[in-house]
């Protein structure tokens, strides 16, 4: 009788460490940039979008997106 060798996956998920102060793998980093959307949308709404308008935020939050999504 064969002995079987053990499942493994595919692909392992080791993360990586950027400027964000732990371990990260590309979907913490999506989640990390959709919640900061959220963040700054809201907090731009109640606070700031008498003076600038909203898109401006959109651009802001895309930014910081990109800088999560490329460095975080």
């Amino acid at each position: 009788m064969a002995q079987q060798e053990p499942v493994r996956a595919p692909v392992e998920h080791t993360g990586r460490r950027g400027f964000l102060p732990m371990k990260t793998n590309t979907f913490d980093r999506v989640f990390i940039s959709v919640i900061l959307t959220i963040a700054i949308g809201l907090l731009w709404m109640r606070f700031v979008e008498q003076y600038l308008p909203l898109w401006i935020a959109g651009v802001v939050s895309f930014i910081l997106g990109y800088i999560i999504l490329r460095w975080g």
